[in-house]
């Protein structure tokens, strides 16, 4: 529904059709408003300690960048039907009224430019708020409004049309994966029954950073796995979960089951990628309704088990000073804190960590569907500054490691755009394949 009058619309349907976005939008909000999101409405003591982890307020200093505050539009909708002595405040005239498309709209940017759903407030709350998931919760209404970004709207379509939200077709991925085979000198097998992996994969890996799949391909030789690509979902990104459609994110996270299953795989293997592992792996089953049949492990994760069980033999370690960045819903939201540091210090002879590293990190800025919303570009822009400062505080710096496709592609935006160019981006998957023992490896 669009939020604006369209030609030769009288006044008054246009009105109603205002009315009945806005409507939409209190429908869904309160659909969402289980115990859990009550109690956080209701628990909120407006300390601010979420302002100072949230890098959209370290870099600008703006109030309105507060996390809780963006929630007020729902908490309005929760105060006025289903908060405790509403009716006693109601008698006394206290009862704000429900948001107004106007409002909803005024504050669509607080909503998507200005929220990754990172997960660092939640981290800092001394209640136990998760604003990242109640935000998330939040676009749902949006959606159902009409009032989600453009840029996010049009990934959307490209999803439902090619089944990337980037456009990527299986065309584009069989030539990139023949160009990796000429590359690497390796197989790679696509839509093949019975392996043992499926590996999914971001369309910016594909289309970005496409060496991502010659690596797998060197690693998975090495710890001599069967692997295979499904031609049929090969799309890990769920924009579903970032602009805020379940329904969008059960049928993407469908589309991988059905094809692990039509596969016979055992294994999905879960690419670098951040808010693809946390719809896959922890949302996915309560979103199809059922457990899967076979066990979701990131890329990290299995090559970390790999790398432990003697599988990915290391030659000679990385000599550069590296640090890495710990992507948000791979790290702080996904669990996966240990596996990437033993990786590294495997793999790189010079490995240190940034300030606040681990489940404290900052966000890169872009998550969440920022990156992909145009009109937050400037803000995103300002955001990475805070990680700027982290890298610039490590002397020496010559390569971060960033293990995910979305973050990578902000972090090179943004030095680029700074002109800053003394240290390297590298995925974490190629930084290990290029240290494999290539005498052992070629064993494998």
């Amino acid at each position: 529904m669009s939020d604006q009058q369209t030609a030769g619309q009288r006044p008054d349907e246009a009105q109603d059709d205002r009315q009945d976005g806005a409507a939409a939008a209190v429908g869904k909000f309160l659909e969402f408003t289980d115990g859990a999101v009550a109690s956080y409405f209701e628990s909120c003591v407006h300390c601010g300690e979420c302002a100072e982890a949230c890098h959209f307020y370290l870099s600008t200093g703006d109030p309105r960048y507060t996390p809780t505050y963006k929630l007020l539009p729902m908490v309005k909708a929760y105060r006025r039907a289903r908060a405790p002595l509403r009716t006693v405040r109601d008698m006394f005239g206290l009862l704000p009224d429900d948001p107004t498309l106007d409002e909803l709209r005024e504050w669509g940017p607080l909503v998507y430019d200005s929220c990754t759903m990172c997960g660092r407030c939640t981290l800092v709350c001394p209640m136990g708020i998760d604003i990242a998931g109640t935000i998330a919760r939040m676009r749902e209404g949006y959606v159902a409004a009409g009032l989600a970004p453009e840029g996010l709207v049009h990934a959307t379509e490209m999803v439902r049309r090619t089944t990337s939200p980037m456009g990527v077709t299986a065309k584009a991925l069989r030539a990139q994966v023949e160009h990796q085979e000429k590359e690497t000198g390796i197989p790679i097998s696509l839509d093949e029954k019975g392996a043992e992996y499926m590996a999914i994969l971001s369309s910016m890996e594909i289309m970005g950073y496409p060496e991502v799949i010659g690596a797998y391909a060197r690693l998975f030789k090495a710890a001599d796995i069967s692997w295979t690509i499904s031609t049929k979902a090969y799309e890990a990104t769920n924009i579903g979960v970032q602009i805020g459609s379940g329904a969008l994110a059960r049928e993407i996270v469908q589309r991988v089951v059905d094809a692990a299953e039509e596969l016979g795989v055992r294994h999905v293997i879960s690419p670098e990628c951040g808010h693809a592992y946390g719809a896959l792996r922890w949302a996915g089953p309560n979103l199809i309704g059922r457990r899967y049949d076979f066990e979701v492990v990131h890329i990290i994760e299995l090559i970390d088990r790999l790398r432990r069980e003697g599988r990915l033999p290391i030659g000679n370690r990385d000599a550069r000073r590296i640090t890495l960045h710990d992507p948000c819903q791979i790290v702080r939201r996904g669990g996966l804190l240990k596996e990437p540091r033993r990786l590294l210090d495997a793999a790189a002879s010079d490995f240190v960590e940034m300030d606040n590293a681990g489940i404290a990190n900052l966000c890169c800025g872009g998550g969440g569907g920022v990156s992909a919303n145009p009109r937050a570009a400037e803000l995103q822009s300002r955001a990475f500054s805070c990680k700027l400062d982290q890298l610039n505080a490590i002397e020496g710096l010559q390569a971060v490691v960033v293990p995910c496709a979305n973050c990578r592609s902000v972090f090179e935006d943004a030095l680029d755009e700074r002109e800053i160019d003394n240290f390297e981006i590298i995925g974490l998957g190629e930084l290990v394949a290029s240290t494999l023992d290539q005498d052992k490896a070629a064993q494998g």
